[in-house]
């Protein structure tokens, strides 16, 4: 006997499924998110909106507020609020465009917050790869455009902590360890470059917090993170974090052996929304990989966010629109097996 459900998006259990729900939800159930959930349960939606820049030339200041009117992001709701954006530089490189948030990208975000009424923006990192922070800064062109537009930079790697309960419950860590600054700013912007990974397939705006960590708590290159499992400190950031937004630079992304050794790819994107996990599927849609594929989206999907194409509403240009298959490395384990087909 099935039972009728009352939610929007219902669904009637065959016998087969209630009884796989019965079998394996359990095992879902430390995630945050059972199957029989997944059957029964209204599912989670959002929306992502994906604008095109055919160069960081473009008016990307613009576009960063269509997206946020496509949103429903208003004046009203960024009044008066403290935001820190986080970006992702990793090397010091300021000619190799496809490795960090570009600061132009940087810089239009500055410009959107502050336009609709900030109290004030700051932009925070702390580089997972290279102890001297100030030199990626400057190598990267980012203290340039900081400086010209007076914009307070906070190095993370060095803050003092505050400790929090793991919301995640992925990994073995307890607790993990944030830059007292988050308790201090009322949005957390990730800023990601939109990129292959070596290890974790792909690397977006989740990923990005990798670099909220202090390096003094966690070390170079987070290892920490790394030992307790890459997919699952992603989660478990993500769930204790609550970030509140991403925009994710796909204007010139990265292929290949990802996040330092790949080679430049151009997709001439921004995407952006206030759910990461969805934002995050949108572009590995984009780069033509299979988000179900990606191990910490799995994790999320129906407890972060969603990452279902069908449950989430696509704003601005479509992703088949703009789709550019990034190159893999069949060597690399975590490349294997998750093209989209």
């Amino acid at each position: 006997m099935t039972t009728a459900l009352t939610q929007k998006d219902q669904v009637t259990l065959t016998r087969r499924q209630f009884l796989q729900a019965c079998l394996f939800g359990g095992g879902l159930a430390v995630s945050g998110f059972s199957l029989l959930h997944w059957f029964m349960g209204p599912r989670l939606t959002a929306q992502t909106f994906i604008g095109q820049a055919k160069t960081y030339e473009a008016d990307l200041a613009k576009l960063i507020r269509q997206g946020f009117q496509e949103l429903g992001i208003t004046p009203s709701e960024i009044k008066g609020k403290r935001i820190l954006l986080k970006p992702n530089l990793v090397e010091p490189h300021q000619s190799l465009s496809h490795i960090n948030t570009h600061p132009l990208v940087v810089r239009g975000a500055v410009e959107t917050f502050l336009s609709m009424g900030a109290g004030s923006v700051v932009v925070a990192e702390g580089p997972g790869h290279r102890h001297d922070t100030l030199l990626v800064l400057e190598e990267s062109g980012l203290a340039d455009v900081l400086y010209e537009d007076r914009i307070p930079f906070q190095d993370l790697n060095t803050m003092e902590g505050v400790i929090m309960p793991n919301l995640g419950g992925q990994t073995s860590l307890t607790s993990l360890t944030f830059p007292r600054i988050v308790q201090e700013v009322d949005w957390v912007v990730s800023l990601a470059k939109m990129k292959t990974h070596h290890w974790a397939g792909a690397t977006l705006s989740m990923k990005n917090f990798f670099g909220v960590m202090p390096g003094n708590y966690y070390g170079w290159p987070k290892n920490v993170l790394h030992h307790a499992g890459i997919p699952q400190s992603i989660v478990d950031i993500n769930a204790t974090l609550k970030p509140h937004f991403a925009i994710v630079d796909g204007i010139i992304g990265m292929e290949g052996d990802g996040p330092i050794m790949g080679t430049p790819a151009h997709s001439g994107v921004l995407v952006m929304g206030r759910n990461l996990p969805a934002v995050d599927a949108t572009c590995c849609r984009i780069m033509g990989i299979n988000p179900d594929k990606i191990e910490y989206l799995r994790n999320a999907d129906q407890w972060l966010g969603p990452i279902h194409e069908s449950l989430i509403e696509q704003r601005g240009e479509a992703w088949k629109q703009v789709y550019r298959p990034f190159a893999l490395v069949p060597e690399i384990p975590a490349h294997q097996g998750i093209r989209l087909t």
